[in-house]
């Protein structure tokens, strides 16, 4: 599998499609689109043997299921060596959503999705204090999220 697939201005348009609704029917996309079902069947097929559309998701609302705190929580770990046992610790907490390995200040940015403060102070004592590993964390409590979109390829 090639590490840059080659896209066209329908393929485009077909991730552009499938990124706002996934279940889109084909039909649907090759109207929208002005091209056949079976074009836009193949295209996708193509998408997903590259590497290029890896599933289909669905967008939650957690505030509507009671959670309504994001955090984004900076950690510094008291030895690099030990990130993929942090790793690996963090990969279990039902709170954190993502993770990312980054350059500057902290080893790790993780995102957490709690019900209200009270959850995050027990998310943050009861797990990740109790994370040897981790030397210290940074906390930045998201107020509203105000951009979130998808990559125009």
């Amino acid at each position: 599998m090639a590490d840059n697939y080659e896209i066209d201005s329908i393929d485009k348009k077909i991730i552009k499609l499938m990124e706002k609704d996934a279940r889109m029917p084909f039909l649907e996309m090759a109207r929208k689109i002005g091209v056949s079902g079976g074009t836009i069947h193949q295209r996708v097929e193509k998408l997903r043997e590259a590497g290029v559309i890896i599933g289909s998701t669905i967008k939650v609302d957690y505030s509507k299921l009671g959670h309504n705190v994001v955090v984004l929580l900076g950690l510094h770990l008291v030895n690099a060596r030990d990130i993929h046992k942090v790793i690996d610790k963090l990969e279990k907490m039902d709170e954190i959503v993502e993770a990312y390995y980054t350059t500057g200040d902290y080893a790790l940015i993780v995102k957490i999705i709690v019900k209200d403060i009270n959850h995050f102070h027990e998310f943050l004592i009861g797990k990740i204090q109790m994370i040897k590993e981790i030397q210290s964390t940074e906390s930045f409590i998201s107020l509203k999220q105000v951009i979130n979109k998808s990559l125009n390829v």
